[in-house]
């Protein structure tokens, strides 16, 4: 029994498919937007971006299995399921558009269908979080995962690269939006798209939006930040964030790639000591990576480069330096919740991240 919803709700692609042919007919642009469910501010964000640019929005909500390894919290993945409805109810834009007539006009938009499926319907024959055990297809972006995120989860960009695809061939939208906050993600499903000639959407069309971010704590938002006790909400996640900045301080005062590590690495150990020496509930607060990579190949920068050099090499070349991007990311585990963060060292819009 579905939660009560204002949203047309499809639960099956023939359903959906069936809805879709009918937009098609009327020539309506879509945006697309996938989610996990447990929606927050952030992808709220992305569905206002569809709402600006796109005559219908459709949003999807599927905790991915393919995506879990054995030992991660697929089980314990946050599902809100009547609270994202509600969110989603509450969420519009006001626009302004030209009528049939070729006149200016103000219209409200609202999302227009939320996509729903079932595992059996995403995963016909069946899914195993085991990737030895799996049967069926599967898309591997091949030389781009295993970097980043990818040394921690090396099976995690298989199982996003193969239910994106899913999701892009039932709901088959003219543009789609992803956060920066998984940034390696959105730049493999956006050279997937070109690797696999799509047409819904197309490479140009599938749009990077900024983090977003608490306003106070500058905490990015994820639906994995339920998991974190108060205390550690408030002392202990910010420091991911803080360290990174730490980092790009050093980065754009000319300091070596090492340095501006060594920097951001040394900032999370004195949160880790100054939150352990004072009294109280104890964090645990453990480092998994911070690294620069180049955007492009997700190379490790080298130890010695700096930011000069970097902008040089762009400009021998034949490339613009100015401003050449810089992949900043990290990931820590504060108590048993394991979060990311990244900032882009040089101009965002080199990436195609959207202002």
């Amino acid at each position: 029994m579905l939660p009560p919803s204002t949203i047309p709700i499809f639960t099956s692609v023939a359903s959906y498919r069936e809805w879709r042919r009918k937009v098609a007919e009327g020539k309506q642009s879509v945006g697309f937007v996938a989610t996990m469910g447990a929606l927050h501010e952030g992808h709220l964000s992305l569905g206002r971006r569809s709402l600006a640019a796109n005559d219908l929005t459709v949003l999807s909500i599927f905790v991915n299995p393919a995506q879990f390894a054995p030992h991660e919290d697929l089980a314990t993945y946050p599902r809100t399921l009547p609270h994202d409805l509600e969110l989603l109810s509450s969420l519009s834009l006001s626009v302004e558009i030209k009528n049939g007539a070729g006149q200016l006009e103000r219209v409200t938009r609202t999302p227009s269908a939320v996509f729903l499926p079932t595992v059996p319907e995403m995963y016909p024959a069946g899914i195993s979080q085991d990737v030895s055990e799996q049967k069926g297809t599967f898309v591997d972006v091949k030389g781009y995962g295993h970097q980043m995120e990818g040394r921690t989860r090396p099976t995690f960009f298989r199982g996003v690269a193969t239910v994106v695809t899913k999701l892009f061939n039932a709901v088959e939208p003219t543009r789609t939006y992803f956060g920066q906050k998984d940034i390696q993600q959105a730049l493999l499903l956006r050279r997937m798209t070109r690797d696999l000639l799509l047409s819904h959407p197309t490479p140009e069309n599938l749009f990077i939006v900024p983090t977003a971010r608490d306003s106070s704590s500058k905490l990015a938002l994820s639906s994995r930040n339920a998991y974190l006790t108060d205390n550690e909400r408030e002392h202990a996640a910010p420091s991911l964030y803080a360290a990174l900045q730490a980092g790009r301080q050093a980065w754009d005062a000319g300091e070596s790639k090492e340095s501006c590590v060594q920097r951001a690495y040394a900032l999370i150990s004195e949160t880790a000591e100054k939150l352990n020496s004072v009294s109280g509930e104890k964090v645990d607060l453990k480092l998994d990576y911070i690294e620069m990579n180049a955007p492009e190949s997700f190379d490790v920068l080298g130890a010695t480069v700096t930011r000069q050099q970097w902008e040089s090499e762009a400009v021998q070349g034949g490339n613009s330096g100015d401003g050449r991007a810089v992949i900043f990311s990290g990931a820590m585990w504060v108590g048993r919740t394991r979060l990311i963060d990244n900032i882009i060292l040089g101009n965002p819009r080199n990436l195609g991240i959207m202002e």
